[in-house]
């Protein structure tokens, strides 16, 4: 099993990799979860697949295991910025405006994760694996990019994983019930795991 994170910089080093990980989004996102979503060639995307974001995949012989997507919060691309600001500015319908107790943060040293899934196809008995794996390179990544925070929007039992991963998080909205899935806007801080 490996991790990559992928660049705009570096993707031509990967092969197959960067259209494998879309296409298991596609597989997640919008097959298993019937979420409606851009999809082409097989693969899920939307805008903030752009130059500015990042993409972490665990995988094996060309088989996707799982991903997060990395953006920065400074990020601008027409009138989009990153998918948790762009929901509180009213920007996507299909994500509650009041999905954060406070206004969303514009900050170099605070990066948004997004996209976050496990393959279906991942074997049960290595998930535990895969998902520390990935979890390990979204924080190695993110403080790569000088990140000490990263904010998302993921499922509401992030504090039994988040505690096994070793990593500190702060609820930074409401749970919400989106599509059948109790899910919360957490901040994780990174700035202990500097050293």
């Amino acid at each position: 099993m490996q991790t990559t994170t992928l660049s705009f910089a570096n993707i031509h080093n990967h092969g197959e990799l960067f259209a494998n990980l879309l296409r298991a989004r596609k597989q997640s996102f919008i097959v298993q979860n019937k979420w409606d979503l851009p999809e082409a060639l097989g693969m899920e995307y939307d805008q903030y697949d752009n130059p500015a974001s990042r993409w972490v995949a665990v995988h094996e012989f060309g088989d996707v295991l799982a991903g997060i997507r990395l953006t920065p919060t400074t990020a601008r691309c027409g009138i989009y910025s990153y998918m948790i600001r762009d929901a509180q500015k009213g920007l996507l319908d299909t994500i509650p405006q009041d999905l954060l107790f406070d206004e969303a943060p514009v900050a170099e040293n605070i990066w948004e994760s997004s996209r976050v899934f496990v393959s279906h196809h991942t074997p049960q008995r290595i998930r535990r694996r895969v998902h520390a794996a990935l979890i390990m390179e979204m924080t190695r990544a993110a403080r790569d990019l000088g990140a000490v925070q990263v904010l998302g929007l993921i499922p509401a039992n992030w504090p039994r994983w988040t505690r096994r991963c070793g990593l500190d998080g702060v609820a930074a909205g409401p749970v919400m019930n989106l599509d059948g899935t109790d899910n919360q806007c957490v901040l994780l801080n990174l700035s202990e795991k500097l050293h």
